[in-house]
């Protein structure tokens, strides 16, 4: 049953995506060239939709009981909806913010996805949240959101950054045997498969045939931040706190940082530019498809120490130091990004340009 219904959500989102397309540049839900968007043509944001639409369906097809999924569906559709409006009129940053906070309550109150503690950081017990547990798990979870929403910059990046995330995430599962992921993880993986067969540049498509839009990339980041949190919490966790931080590391350091020096530079945090490291990227020569799969390769190498080091039983506080020599290393990086082109920049290319909207 788990492969049908994994494959079933895959045909469907398949499915979704080709009759929504039509319907799409009909009413004009689509993303136009212009500005900072570079890429050819219009191109349908119907991607949340089809991702949407495909969990769900794969969900009931397991069998499980969908009050599991209860909060998180109808956030997810709350933002999808939110999202979508955007994408018609350009809503204000502040009417995303608010439907970011009313998603990731519900998820905290309806599904009980809240982080009671981050572990052992510093190998005296773990570090208890108490009272402050709903506020910091909201906060993340708007984070997870933005930094989801802020790596949907070149095609196949952020779907890529969140299937590495995913990808891990049912490794550890099927290690430690935990059956409930093991049966919705798939699904996500099968989804997420079918939505990057139209959005990843390939030698056989050469840019993306839709986006997901904003209320896609937000569904996206709250998906991803309801697995991290059960998968992280309670006493049949399968990861640790600290293991999320190096599942999801390349989004997170990018986000962080970029939002640090948008500060301190006297901008608003959530300022577009062009400052992201697949910019710098760009800038150094790679082209999309050569930048995103840089990025895929690192997010993976990065996933891979979190998994190895969670099954070696390395302590919890040396993982988080190594995140935090991460984050300085990172911040440097990208403050001296002259620098950095120096050492990984391509002979003889011409920089390329992204095809979605940078945030």
């Amino acid at each position: 049953m788990l492969l049908v219904s994994a494959l079933i959500s895959f045909l469907l989102t398949c499915l979704l995506i080709w009759t929504l397309t039509p319907v799409a540049h009909k009413i004009k839900l689509l993303d136009s060239p212009g500005g900072r968007k570079k890429h050819d043509g219009n191109i349908p944001l119907i991607g949340g939709i089809a991702m949407y639409f495909g969990l769900l369906v794969g969900i009931l097809v397991t069998g499980d009981n969908i009050g599991d999924f209860k909060g998180l569906l109808i956030a997810g559709g709350l933002l999808l909806v939110i999202g979508t409006i955007d994408d018609y009129i350009d809503l204000r940053p502040s009417a995303r913010f608010l439907a970011q906070v009313l998603a990731a309550l519900i998820i905290i109150f309806v599904d009980g996805a809240k982080l009671l503690d981050l572990g052992n950081l510093f190998g005296d017990g773990n570090v208890e949240l108490h009272w402050f547990s709903t506020i910091f798990t909201l906060v993340a979870i708007v984070g997870v959101i933005n930094a989801t929403n802020m790596s949907d910059g070149l095609d196949g990046l952020a779907g890529g950054l969140a299937f590495v995330s995913i990808a891990a995430l049912l490794i550890a599962a099927i290690s430690a045997n935990a059956s409930f992921m093991i049966n919705f993880l798939p699904i996500v993986v099968a989804v997420m498969a079918a939505f990057l067969l139209f959005n990843m540049r390939s030698r056989f498509i050469s840019q993306a045939r839709i986006f997901m839009g904003n209320g896609g990339s937000m569904f996206l980041g709250l998906l991803l931040a309801w697995v991290f949190i059960r998968s992280a919490q309670g006493d049949d966790r399968i990861i640790t706190p600290v293991t999320a931080l190096w599942v999801f590391a390349l989004p997170i350091l990018d986000t962080v940082c970029i939002m640090i020096r948008r500060i301190m530079k006297g901008r608003s945090p959530f300022a577009p530019d062009r400052e992201h490291f697949h910019h710098i990227l760009l800038v150094a020569g790679y082209s999309v498809k050569q930048s995103v799969w840089v990025m895929i390769a690192a997010a993976a190498f990065l996933s891979i120490i979190g998994l190895i080091t969670l099954n070696a039983n390395l302590p919890e506080q040396l993982m988080f130091i190594g995140m935090l020599f991460l984050f300085a290393l990172y911040f440097w990086g990208m403050s001296h990004a002259w620098r950095v082109m120096k050492v990984i920049r391509l002979d003889n290319k011409k920089s390329a340009i992204g095809s979605v909207d940078s945030q």
